[in-house]
């Protein structure tokens, strides 16, 4: 069992500030096995009907515990009242650590009729990133990593066939989308997330995607949500300053996992452009884990653009680029934008790059830098 200590990390930080954690993330990402990585903790499978049983009494259930006690609720959304139980143990036993595990949001699951509003902190819980690929799971080969994606266990186990996949999204819809959200329509549903997948990084046209599923617009908007929530489909939104020739209102779509976005588009090598392509899910997923601002894209209309920017609380506004090969990177792009947004840092993001440096390129400092150096430790946020 490979440890995971930034996600470990991320929960051990997240207690400190309330005693209740919600951990989510699309199937066989890891959540069980993450959760049974925490020392001292009683692991319960909600899954199990004497685990139901064991719970139908809460109160009796916490008073029973030992103080300061780690408590894990595995695939919570099993049981029948489950925001009940989670409202007594944040409310009448704030010295018990909860962690409580999901597939979605916890607003979204219909059992939930209370959200918990300020009293969880939520967790998204990221197929392997690189940077726990290199140190953790001692993986170098970033074309194997983005051709087989990062869910743990089809990632370490090169046994498997691609016959994961389309187990994967079978299990998907029946598991999740069927059970939690009741989307009926199997054909239609499955048909739009696969294009969105085989669109993975591009810009989201809505009434172009509903006539290639046979889908009205209304249901395209409304699995896109369910799709949103499940942690299936990231959307980045565009950064714009408003009153300016900048995109305002288009996101792009971005599939959860390169494996997936690969298996789609039917291909079982990596080409060098289907590689840099592929690093910018990558990074993004480095980035939205480790910041707690939304991580935003920006484009003009003559076509410039940033892979992704994200603006802070003092208004400053940071870039990160992607790339391969850092000799690569010509500056153009960023010249324009800076001419704009003058205040930030400016970030070229590269798995090839061993030590940060930083490059004056153009009148422009550019931090050179591997997704290691984003960790919690090391950035303001």
């Amino acid at each position: 069992m490979v440890k995971r200590p930034f996600w470990l990390n991320k929960i051990y930080r997240a207690w400190q500030k309330r005693s209740f954690v919600w951990l989510s993330g699309v199937r066989r990402v890891g959540k069980t096995t993450l959760s049974k990585m925490i020392d001292d903790a009683l692991y319960l499978n909600c899954d199990l009907p004497s685990t139901q049983r064991l719970l139908e009494d809460p109160e009796f259930f916490f008073k029973n515990q030992s103080s300061a006690q780690k408590i894990i609720f595995d695939e919570i959304h099993r049981l029948s009242d489950p925001s009940q139980l989670l409202k007594i143990a944040a409310d009448e036993f704030p010295h018990l650590k909860i962690l409580a595990t999901g597939s979605s949001t916890l607003e979204a699951t219909k059992k939930f009729r209370d959200s918990l509003t300020g009293r969880k902190i939520s967790i998204h819980l990221k197929p392997v990133l690189w940077s726990e690929c290199t140190r953790d799971f001692k993986i170098n080969n970033l074309d194997y990593r983005l051709l087989r994606g990062g869910l743990p266990e089809w990632l370490i186990d090169a046994s498997l066939s691609a016959e994961f996949f389309s187990e994967w999204i079978d299990s998907f819809y029946a598991r999740d989308i069927q059970e939690l959200f009741g989307v009926r329509q199997r054909l239609g549903f499955l048909t739009f997330f696969k294009l969105l997948l085989r669109q993975s990084g591009g810009l989201a046209d809505f009434t172009q995607l509903a006539k290639l599923c046979g889908l009205s617009r209304p249901t395209v908007m409304a699995h896109l949500e369910i799709l949103q929530i499940a942690h299936a489909i990231y959307l980045l939104k565009p950064f714009h300053g408003g009153g300016r020739k900048e995109l305002t209102q288009r996101p792009k779509i971005y599939g959860f996992d390169t494996g997936f976005v690969a298996f789609m588009k039917g291909w079982d090598t990596i080409r060098p452009d289907d590689r840099g392509y592929l690093w910018e899910h990558l990074v993004l997923d480095t980035l939205s884990s480790v910041f707690i601002e939304p991580v935003l894209y920006w484009r003009d209309k003559a076509g410039h653009e940033i892979d992704f920017v994200i603006k802070f609380r003092d208004d400053s506004v940071n870039t990160y680029e992607c790339k391969i090969n850092p000799d690569e990177f010509k500056p153009n792009n960023l010249k324009i934008f800076r001419r704009i947004y003058p205040k930030g840092e400016n970030f070229l993001i590269s798995p090839v790059v061993s030590k940060p440096f930083r490059r004056k390129m153009d009148n422009l400092i550019i931090n050179f830098v591997s997704p290691d150096y984003f960790t919690e430790e090391n950035i303001i946020s």
